[in-house]
């Protein structure tokens, strides 16, 4: 990542690309200052990406430049997430963490940032990190009803039927529910119509890990624009993704777990 105060030879490749593309930043001369800044915000707008003045994954991918050859993903070890995961089985996170982290550089959300809103998303959602499926509660069923008959009619979220609450209840990292986001997120990750014919797929490792990160990815701008406060404004960006504050206190945890152990091994 970088930003304003960054120098060195990364930045003066930075400062020669975005020249090139027609985004003056003055002075080549190897220091981000406030002309780098204005050039990187004017070609972020161009490309319609979050314009926050700052170089990081997905910025740099879209000038085209490499971002070497360790990625930030790559300090997020199992070690590392398993004290993000204190009820966690060790092996839950060895098999699901690659996928999740693989998904999130694919969307070019390998961040610090956005991994650690994944991981603490996945924390409030699922404690074992691993995809499950949603739990029957007096939310979703009514009682004496057939499980999660309360969804049936959600239009919401695209049901309209009987049977519909059980076919799409939430699965998942993220726990995606409802006909119309089975059918959204399905397209975007190239899945087409396969996981709304066949929704327990949200289930598959690769699958979750991918429908976990195009939700993030959707809601990136909003995620970003909270994270951006300081102090960070968790809550806002819980709700961009849950759309309320369940898990709220898991997710904050983690979260902070996450960033603490980054700071330290900065």
């Amino acid at each position: 990542m970088l930003k304003r105060g960054s120098s060195g030879s990364k930045v003066i490749e930075l400062q020669k690309t975005l020249k090139s593309k027609g985004f003056n930043p003055g002075l080549i001369d190897g220091n981000f200052g406030p002309g780098t800044e204005a050039a990187v915000i004017a070609f972020q707008k161009s490309q319609r990406l979050l314009a926050d003045g700052i170089a990081g994954v997905q910025t740099l991918r879209a000038l085209g430049i490499s971002e070497g050859t360790r990625r930030f993903s790559d300090l997020f070890t199992v070690n590392f997430v398993s004290q993000m995961f204190p009820d966690a089985p060790l092996s839950n996170i060895k098999k699901f963490l690659p996928p999740v982290l693989d998904a999130l550089n694919q969307q070019g959300l390998g961040d610090k940032d956005m991994i650690l809103m994944a991981l603490a998303t996945i924390r409030a959602e699922t404690a074992g990190f691993e995809p499950i499926n949603e739990f029957k509660s007096r939310f979703n069923t009514s009682p004496n009803g057939r499980p999660f008959d309360l969804y049936d009619f959600r239009n919401d979220l695209g049901n309209g039927t009987v049977g519909d609450g059980a076919k799409y209840k939430g699965r998942g990292f993220i726990q995606l529910t409802g006909r119309a986001n089975y059918q959204n997120i399905g397209q975007a990750i190239g899945l087409g119509n396969r996981l709304v014919n066949e929704p327990q797929l949200a289930n598959d490792p690769n699958i979750a890990a991918l429908i976990l990160a195009r939700f993030l990815k959707n809601k990136e701008q909003q995620i970003r624009e909270a994270l951006r406060k300081s102090p960070k404004d968790l809550v806002t960006a819980r709700k961009a993704v849950n759309g309320g504050t369940h898990g709220l206190d898991r997710f904050k945890t983690a979260f902070q777990i996450g960033a603490d152990k980054l700071n330290a091994i900065a």
